[in-house]
């Protein structure tokens, strides 16, 4: 609120909002994005349990839970209690808390995925996999046929060539 405050005070209007209505400035980019656990979930390291080795060593919560890939805040930037903390870094996992549909009869831990790692990130990864097929069948389309036109061409030339030869010699 203090943020939208004083935004308001020095330009004399709200700052840009989302879809949803809330400021650009602090919801625009997911939590995932900002979270120090990043690395661990693009390596494929998670936590399987809140007990387990790889929570202590501070590895992903994704599999434990964490809406952080489809979640649109700046708790790992802004952090809670002065600072000093948000979910992730106390060891639980995004709940989301911020994101439209938030109380979703109890399934907050639900995943659109059973599979950790295949989720928002595997979804552009797929839509870019595609596109560079459909983009390499397009050039490989296009050079076939520009062949096929020049060979055309160059037999036409040639059987012109060998029309006007046979033209001379009569």
């Amino acid at each position: 609120m203090a943020g939208v405050i004083v935004h308001l005070l020095m330009f004399g209007r709200i700052p840009e909002l989302d879809k949803l209505g809330r400021p650009k400035a602090f919801y625009s980019k997911r939590v995932h994005d900002t979270c120090y656990r990043r690395p661990f979930y693009d390596a494929g390291l998670y936590v399987e349990t809140f007990d387990d080795e790889n929570a202590r060593k501070g590895y992903c919560l994704y599999k434990v839970g964490c809406k952080g890939p489809s979640t649109y805040n700046a708790c790992g930037v802004m952090k809670w209690n002065n600072g000093t903390s948000f979910p992730i870094q106390s060891g639980h996992p995004c709940i989301g808390c911020s994101e439209e549909n938030y109380w979703d009869n109890g399934r907050l831990y639900e995943r659109g995925s059973s599979f950790a790692g295949f989720g928002i990130e595997s979804s552009a990864d797929a839509v870019g996999k595609v596109a560079l097929g459909v983009t390499a069948a397009a050039l490989a389309g296009h050079a076939i046929m520009t062949n096929v036109r020049k060979k055309k061409l160059i037999l036409g030339l040639e059987e012109e060539g060998k029309q006007s030869e046979h033209e001379l010699k009569s």
